[in-house]
């Protein structure tokens, strides 16, 4: 005999989270008291498996759901476990985001009116022009892709944490877009706004960076885009080339001001790391789904992990161009690699099975 399902909407006909209670709270927080946070993301976002007793109310043409597990190779039992580390959300982020454009708005200005920038080394001005310039557009790629992927997550928390990774990718590379057009009046020499954009597109030392990135956004998958990026991209390529050049060389070549522009993005990098192993740590250690995730994780790890250091050993030849030598590649590029195996130790990714044999 088939079960019957009572799909009541009336008051109590179904038990959740202090469900008899006077307080208004239909979820089980992650502390001992429910959060702001909390309170403004745990199912904004609807999903049939909990209160969407009807059932989905639109779909695609195709007939998949609004949101659908399908569009992950990873499983989870309960998607709404995760809570960002960060907790962040709307106003937090805007918060933020405006404090760290006030912070290099005021920087430069303070810069400026100092004249510091015509004391930057003539050699590390091309540099910038033609390099750190053209980085800018590998950030602006990884948020365009992350900006995508974010519609896909199954629930508000998640889509929360790839949203705000994107608006801090699209925010840094538009903060290096401003910073370059504020400061080019003051060299000496022409500064050539658009040469970043040519090296992006034609110089070989930047294609591999290129080729991984927009190989990022032919990604359907938005938790390996996710994955592929923090995990791997980040440490391997942009972080090697923001904290392992640029924040290293730029104070010995007279520039004190543009590692302030880049301590921003290095921060939001910490913040989205963190949010990406704690998301990536419930997937590998799921109840059911566990031993699948990881495999699934150390597939794309397989895939994206040559496709990275390739990228980042063609960048190598950057570091001979600064007149002032400092640091070497090879130093910057084994950080790179330990920060990687940290974050996989984390999750619970087995890096020699999946990097060392790729």
């Amino acid at each position: 005999m088939a079960t019957t399902f009572n799909k009541s909407a009336a008051a109590g006909a179904k038990k959740f989270a202090d469900w008899d209670s006077r307080h208004y709270r239909y979820y089980k927080p992650k502390g001992r008291k429910a959060t702001l946070y909390e309170d403004v993301t745990v199912d904004v976002q609807p999903d049939p498996n909990r209160y969407l007793l009807q059932g989905w109310i639109i779909s695609f043409a195709d007939g998949i759901p609004a949101y659908s597990p399908t569009r992950t190779r990873l499983n989870c039992s309960d998607w709404h476990f995760y809570r960002a580390p960060d907790e962040e959300w709307e106003r937090p982020h805007y918060q933020r985001q405006s404090a760290i454009v006030k912070m290099i708005g005021q920087a430069v200005a303070n810069a400026r009116q100092q004249k510091a920038v015509s004391n930057f080394d003539p050699d590390w001005v091309h540099i910038l022009q033609d390099h750190v310039s053209a980085s800018k557009h590998a950030e602006y790629g990884l948020g365009t892709a992350l900006m995508s992927a974010q519609r896909d997550g199954m629930t508000q928390m998640i889509n929360n944490s790839i949203l705000t990774n994107a608006s801090y990718k699209l925010r840094y590379s538009q903060d290096l877009t401003l910073y370059f057009a504020d400061i080019a009046p003051d060299f000496s020499q022409t500064f050539d706004e658009s040469a970043g954009k040519e090296h992006w597109l034609n110089d070989p030392i930047w294609q591999p960076t290129r080729k991984l990135v927009e190989t990022v956004l032919a990604t359907a998958d938005h938790l390996e885009q996710y994955f592929a990026i923090n995990v791997l991209i980040e440490p391997l390529v942009l972080e090697l080339f923001r904290s392992g050049f640029v924040m290293q060389l730029a104070a010995l070549h007279g520039d004190f001001l543009t590692p302030t522009v880049i301590s921003a993005a290095e921060a939001d990098y910490s913040r989205n790391m963190v949010n990406t192993i704690s998301l990536m740590q419930i997937l590998a250690d799921d109840e059911k789904f566990s031993q699948q995730n990881q495999k699934v994780m150390t597939e794309w790890l397989r895939r994206w992990w040559p496709l990275a250091t390739e990228a980042a050993q063609h960048l190598q030849p950057i570091w001979s161009l600064p007149r002032v030598k400092a640091r070497g590649f090879a130093d910057a590029m084994k950080n790179a690699e330990n920060h990687v195996q940290q974050i996989l130790r984390q999750i619970g990714v087995d890096f020699e099975e999946g990097g060392e044999h790729s």
